[in-house]
């Protein structure tokens, strides 16, 4: 760390995690693709360390098509096979599948990837004051579990969900005293 700057405890353990905590992590996400990648990499994340993901997360996007929806919804067996070989990526059959199943899920909307996302947002959500104050899920993320579940995606639990609401903005859970203002709202309401 090159500053003096307060920051989440989270992103001092590397380099990788303070540059992502510091430019990328609870900036609100919009695009498409964009948010496929977080489904994805949220669900790849489940039971490792957030920093595995970062260290792997350029051969993701090579192995994934830079996580173009209607190409990863086209992978088919030999492609899970290609995955399940890659030792860039986390080789997980489950995962893979998921993230195969979740581009055609996408696809399968009757609305914007990011209006549905968005419309978890809390009405109103305070930045916690020290660690032990973030939760692992909130009513929000469950119910937006369970609405992207009945829409068919997989691999998208409660936790899985609120990390997701997390990195892409949908709640600021940045400690009040880190120097990063995200932009989002204490009152986030809802919509993109």
């Amino acid at each position: 760390m090159t500053d003096d700057r307060v920051r989440c405890p989270w992103a001092l353990s590397a380099q990788l995690n303070l540059d992502y905590h510091d430019t990328e992590w609870g900036r609100p996400v919009h695009g498409r693709d964009a948010l496929f990648e977080r489904i994805c990499l949220e669900a790849f994340q489940s039971g490792l360390s957030w920093l595995t993901i970062l260290r792997k997360r350029p051969a993701f996007r090579a192995a994934f098509a830079g996580f173009d929806v209607e190409t990863v919804a086209r992978f088919g067996e030999s492609d899970e096979q290609r995955l399940l070989a890659d030792a860039g990526i986390v080789r997980n059959r489950a995962k893979v599948r998921a993230a195969v199943n979740n581009a055609r899920a996408v696809l399968d909307l009757d609305t914007d990837l990011a209006t549905l996302l968005w419309s978890f947002a809390p009405a109103s959500h305070r930045r916690p004051g020290e660690p032990a104050d973030v939760p692992a899920t909130t009513p929000e993320s469950v119910a937006m579990a369970k609405e992207l579940r009945r829409r068919g995606f997989a691999f998208v639990g409660p936790t899985t969900a609120y990390a997701l609401m997390q990195a892409t903005g949908i709640v600021n859970d940045h400690l009040v005293d880190c120097w990063v203002d995200t932009g989002v709202a204490a009152s986030a309401g809802a919509g993109p």
